[in-house]
């Protein structure tokens, strides 16, 4: 699909401090637009609340970011609107109950509500249905879903699609607001070594047609991308020579605290 300039996203001295201490510290790194960035660690090192962080959804209690040229926390709403979530563990999650058609169609007029212009507002009805559609078909081509492949094609509950075609769907979400930058957590959560590989190739196929992505792992994470690892010590990038990243990172806190973690820091 059609994808704008991906958003570079930078970090200096970055730090999250929560109730219950430091979500993340000392996070240092810099990406490119249309990069991979893979943020590493074990459950429990801060790795959501980065994310979130730098998609404009928490506050940092010190150290500078920048996505998309646009500096956190101060131009966070604006980051908000370039920066799609995929999925995100108690912040933006797939409704079991629902089918693939209804969570497609539901994000499809928020869309338009939230973010169309009074011109597309007032085209007639056919015609803004056609421009939804086409949005939906190449949302759902860049994400690898393929609706007449499931038990009960786009019919298909949440809770009957297999851990992969939950992550394309949710990945397939997010693509519909065409975004700059795409953030995904736990991208190989409960996943086979093949469908490991299948997931890492999607958001590599992503950030290759433009799109800038932000994908927290467990890890391994892919060599050619740029590797945020939290957790105690200093680390080096795996990046190519293109791009840096260098995270010095410790944590009291663990990926549940989240909620907690904004409690205290508030969205920002």
């Amino acid at each position: 699909m059609d994808s704008p300039h991906g958003a570079a996203v930078t970090a200096g001295d970055l730090g999250l401090k929560g109730p219950r201490g430091w979500a993340f510290r000392d996070v240092t790194f810099s990406a490119g637009p249309g990069s991979l960035i893979a943020v590493e660690g074990p459950s429990g090192s801060g790795r959501t609340c980065l994310l979130l962080t730098l998609t404009g959804r928490m506050r940092p209690s010190e150290g500078r970011a920048e996505t998309g040229g646009l500096r956190l926390p101060r131009r966070a709403a604006a980051v908000r609107r370039i920066a799609a979530l995929g999925p995100v563990p108690g912040v933006s999650e797939l409704d079991p109950a629902l089918t693939v058609a209804e969570h497609l169609r539901e994000r499809t007029l928020l869309q338009r509500r939230y973010d169309g212009s009074l011109r597309a507002l007032l085209r007639p009805r056919r015609e803004r249905a056609a421009a939804a559609g086409a949005r939906i078909d190449a949302a759902l081509d860049a994400a690898g879903l393929d609706p007449a492949t499931l038990p009960k094609a786009e019919r298909t509950c949440v809770r009957d699609l297999e851990r992969l075609e939950a992550l394309r769907l949710s990945v397939a979400l997010a693509l519909i607001g065409r975004p700059a930058l795409i953030a995904v957590d736990d991208a190989d959560l409960k996943l086979s070594d093949a469908e490991r590989a299948e997931a890492w190739e999607l958001l590599r196929a992503l950030a290759a047609d433009g799109t800038t992505v932000l994908a927290v792992c467990s890890g391994p994470a892919p060599k050619d991308a740029v590797t945020v690892r939290t957790g105690a010590g200093t680390t080096e990038s795996t990046a190519d020579t293109s791009t840096t990243s260098t995270t010095k990172n410790s944590t009291d806190t663990d990926d549940e605290g989240t909620a907690d973690a904004f409690a205290a820091t508030g969205r920002s």
